[in-house]
């Protein structure tokens, strides 16, 4: 069965409305299989076979996230990407690549340009749907929870506090801040530009270098837990 949680937001007169996800996939049988998924967690969904109609549609109404094919009939998935992301109205919608290139480099490239994650085909269909929350969270404000837990590891927001298995877990204010990315993205490769916007900011001028010592230091406080924080080699991190 699927999630019965549904994720929400506000029209301009108050009143609540699902979230709205744009399919883009040329393959019908998984567009089928996509469609069904979300629609069976909530939410709304449009879906388009080519790029030109969802180039048409976007013009006219902006969805709370899209779920791109890199290989459509008449345009290239990236470069869809690459334009959504230069223009202002587009640029922060939440993008997930979903698409049965598997080499490394691919997945760079889509990350570089500004995907927010990369599914690759085949997929669960439970692995879909928890990406799909999990990026609409993020883009919605809802991470500022209370309490976020994952596994053993539970991070209370307010009080600026980490425990494991009930026991504190003492963390700068950056390894919290880390934590905490992880905690609200767990299971979505983060890259390395992605983390250093996210915690040092757009005009961080340090070495990357800082990244990586303090994914170290986090580990190592996290003692079992750490190893839940894998490398994605030449990509980033992510929560397993």
């Amino acid at each position: 069965m699927f999630f019965s949680i549904l994720l929400f937001k506000q029209n301009r007169e108050g009143g609540a409305i699902l979230a709205l996800i744009y399919i883009v996939e040329d393959d019908k049988n998984i567009r089928e299989i996509e469609s069904f998924a979300i629609k069976n967690s909530g939410y709304e969904v449009e879906d388009f076979e080519r790029a030109k109609e969802f180039n048409s549609r976007i013009l006219e109404k902006l969805p709370d996230l899209i779920l791109l094919d890199i290989m459509l009939p008449d345009e290239d998935g990236l470069s869809i990407l690459k334009r959504l992301r230069q223009l202002p109205e587009t640029r922060k919608i939440p993008i997930m690549l979903v698409t049965a290139k598997t080499t490394e480099i691919d997945k760079v490239r889509g990350l570089d340009w500004g995907a927010d994650d990369y599914l690759v085909k085949p997929f669960g269909v439970m692995e879909l749907i928890s990406r799909v929350k999990a990026l609409l969270r993020r883009s919605s404000g809802m991470e500022e929870e209370q309490c976020i837990e994952y596994k053993n590891i539970v991070l209370h927001v307010k009080q600026h506090k980490v425990t494991i298995e009930g026991e504190i877990c003492e963390l700068t204010y950056k390894e919290f801040k880390l934590l905490k990315l992880f905690l609200l993205n767990a299971g979505i490769v983060l890259s390395r530009d992605i983390i250093m916007e996210k915690i040092w900011g757009m005009d961080y001028e340090g070495e990357s270098r800082t990244l990586d010592m303090h994914i170290k230091t986090l580990r190592r406080k996290l003692k079992g837990s750490g190893e839940l924080i894998k490398t994605v080699r030449n990509v980033g991190y992510k929560l397993e």
